[in-house]
């Protein structure tokens, strides 16, 4: 019995260790909220015409929603920016136990009337569901920007 106890615990950290130090390319995860075609609907929130919301839109010009947006990501626990300048993003959030990695991509697009529409991508690398933690990630990153 201790063996298998024994086996569960080094399976468990392996696996851990994998979650937390494996590669993550920033290429791969730095994409345009826009152009997002397929997505898990269970571990992803997309705010996007056509996504799970619209996007948001402000009457501030790029360069200040920028800046509130850095704001907020860098106060947010555990993230941290892996791709992109100006006005398209992404940042890595990650869960506190186990260290499972989740993305955040943001578009800024500058409008005719001067304000700037926001879009906005949140997933999961690993899993089908992450319990709605990308959705609720995107949704108050979008709420504090609103404020």
């Amino acid at each position: 019995m201790s063996y298998l106890l024994l086996a569960l615990v080094v399976l468990a950290g392996g696996l851990m260790a994998y979650v937390r130090f494996a590669p993550n390319e920033p290429a791969a995860w730095h994409v345009d909220p826009t152009a997002v075609t397929a997505r898990g609907a269970d571990n992803s929130f997309l705010a996007a015409p056509g996504g799970d919301v619209e996007p948001l839109h402000l009457a501030l010009p790029p360069d200040q929603v920028a800046a509130r947006l850095d704001t907020i990501a860098a106060d947010w626990p555990r993230t941290r920016p892996i791709a992109g300048e100006g006005f398209h993003r992404t940042w890595i959030t990650r869960t506190k136990w186990w260290g499972f990695p989740d993305f955040t991509s943001v578009r800024l697009v500058a409008t005719e009337d001067g304000g700037t529409d926001v879009t906005l991508f949140a997933r999961s690398r690993f899993g089908k569901s992450d319990l709605g933690v990308n959705r609720a990630r995107g949704q108050e990153w979008l709420a504090r920007l609103r404020s």
